[in-house]
C-alpha cells in the first residue's frame, strides 16, 4: 500500500504544479486558433508532456521520496543478526529472481509493512518496517520479501509509470476541452480565455484525476496477485499464505492525513481506490493455484 500511495501522492502534486506552470508561461494560449477554435493536436502534445513528465519525475524520485517520507535507514553494514539475516535473504531472493541486489532498509513503524521502489529492476530499494520484524517469524518475513522482490522483477514501478502517464495525459486533455466548451458556450468568450476556462478546467482536472486513480488502483490490485504468486514461487506457497494470514491478524497503522483519501478501509466506493485486494481473496488465489 505504501508504494502506491507514495507514487500517487507525489504524481498528483507534480501534475498540478506542471499544469499551473504551463498556464503561467502561456502555453495554454497556444491551444487557441484564429476564430477561437481549439487546436486538438497541440493540446494532445502538451497534455502528454505534462502527463508523462509528472509520472517520470515521480518514478526517478521514488527512492529518495520513500527514504525521506518514511524515514528509511538503509543497511550499509549489518550490525546485528537481524540485519545480517535480512540482507542475506534479500540477496538470495534477488539472485533467484534474476535481478541485481537492491538496497535494503528498515523504517520506524510499529505496523507490519514493507515496500519496494526504484526506477528500474536493477536499482531498487526494499524496505521493511520495525513492526514487520517484530511481529512475523523468519518464514513469513521471507515471503513478504519475496513478494516485494517480485514487484521489482516484474518491473511494476515502470509499468505503473506508463499507465499513470497515459491517464494523466487524458486527464489534462479532456479537462482543457471541458474548460474550453464551458468558456465558449456558457460564458460566450470569443477571444482568448476567460476566468471560466481556468476554473472549469481545474475542477474537471480534479474530478477526472479521481477517476484516473481508480484505473491505476485497479492495476495495482491486479499486480498484487502477481507479486503474491511470485513470493510463493521464491519463498514457498505456505509461507506466503502464512504471511498474509498474519497481516490479517494485525491492525494497520492509521494513514497520514494527506494519504487518508487513498485508504483501503471500509466498503462501497472506498474499494475502488484500494491499492490491494482483500487478504481473503489473495489467500484464496494462492490456494487455488496450488
Amino acid at each position: 500500500m505504501l508504494r502506491i500511495l507514495l507514487f500517487l501522492g507525489t504524481n498528483l502534486a507534480i501534475l498540478a504544479v506542471l499544469s499551473v506552470t504551463m498556464r503561467i508561461l502561456g502555453v495554454d494560449e497556444m491551444l487557441t486558433q484564429s476564430g477561437g477554435g481549439l487546436n486538438l493536436d497541440t493540446l494532445l502534445i502538451v497534455s502528454a508532456v505534462i502527463g508523462f513528465t509528472g509520472s517520470f519525475i515521480s518514478l526517478f524520485a521514488s527512492k529518495w521520496m520513500a527514504k525521506s517520507s518514511m524515514g528509511v535507514k538503509t543497511i550499509e553494514n549489518p550490525v546485528n543478526p537481524t540485519e545480517r539475516w535480512l540482507v542475506q535473504t534479500v540477496a538470495r531472493l534477488a539472485q533467484q529472481a534474476g535481478i541485481e541486489m537492491p538496497e535494503v532498509g528498515i523504517f520506524p513503524s510499529p505496523s507490519p509493512n514493507a515496500f519496494a521502489t526504484g526506477w528500474n529492476r536493477n536499482d531498487a530499494l526494499v524496505a521493511v518496517s520495525m513492526g514487520l520484524l517484530q511481529n512475523m517469524n523468519h518464514d513469513e518475513i521471507e515471503a513478504v520479501l519475496g513478494h516485494e522482490i517480485s514487484h521489482v522483477a516484474n518491473g511494476d514501478m515502470v509499468t505503473l509509470t506508463l499507465i499513470q502517464g497515459v491517464v494523466n495525459t487524458f486527464v489534462v486533455f479532456f479537462s482543457r476541452i471541458i474548460g474550453h466548451i464551458v468558456d465558449r458556450t456558457v460564458f460566450n468568450t470569443r477571444e482568448g480565455y476567460g476566468p471560466a476556462y481556468w476554473i472549469t478546467s481545474l475542477i474537471a482536472q480534479f474530478v477526472l484525476g479521481i477517476l484516473a486513480m481508480m484505473i491505476v488502483a485497479w492495476f495495482s490490485r491486479w499486480r498484487e496477485f502477481r507479486a503474491d504468486a511470485g513470493g510463493a514461487a521464491l519463498a514457498g506457497r505456505q509461507k506466503m499464505i502464512s504471511a498474509l494470514q498474519r497481516l490479517g491478524q494485525t491492525k494497520p497503522e492509521p494513514l497520514p492525513d494527506e494519504m487518508a483519501a487513498f485508504g483501503i478501509a471500509g466498503g462501497g466506493l472506498h474499494e475502488l481506490f484500494a491499492s490491494h485486494p482483500p487478504l481473503e481473496k489473495r489467500i484464496q488465489a494462492l490456494r487455488e493455484a496450488a
